[in-house]
């Protein structure tokens, strides 16, 4: 019997408020990696601006996605999205 097909991954601008997801992360410091998984109801998403990069000129605009995603405990959460970021539907 064939395996299941893995959920396709979302793209940030298909996320809609109401949907629930999976969003994994890979975090890497130094010689040491691991994947993250957070899963809730997307509450809404946003472009955040922001000045995380040091000495840069100040009209560059810098911008991060982010999504506010209920947990199920209730709890309200902020992920931001970057290349090592994958969001499934749960």
């Amino acid at each position: 019997m064939p395996a299941a097909p893995e959920s396709v991954a979302l793209a940030f601008e298909e996320l809609r408020p109401g949907d629930r997801i999976v969003v994994e992360h890979v975090v890497t410091v130094g010689p040491r990696r691991w994947t993250t998984r957070t899963s809730g109801k997307v509450i809404r998403t946003e472009r955040r601006r922001h000045g995380l990069h040091f000495r840069r000129n100040s009209d560059d605009k810098v911008f991060s996605d982010v999504i506010i995603l209920e947990l199920p405990d209730g709890e309200l959460t902020t992920v931001t999205m970057d290349e090592f970021t994958t969001v499934r539907p749960e």
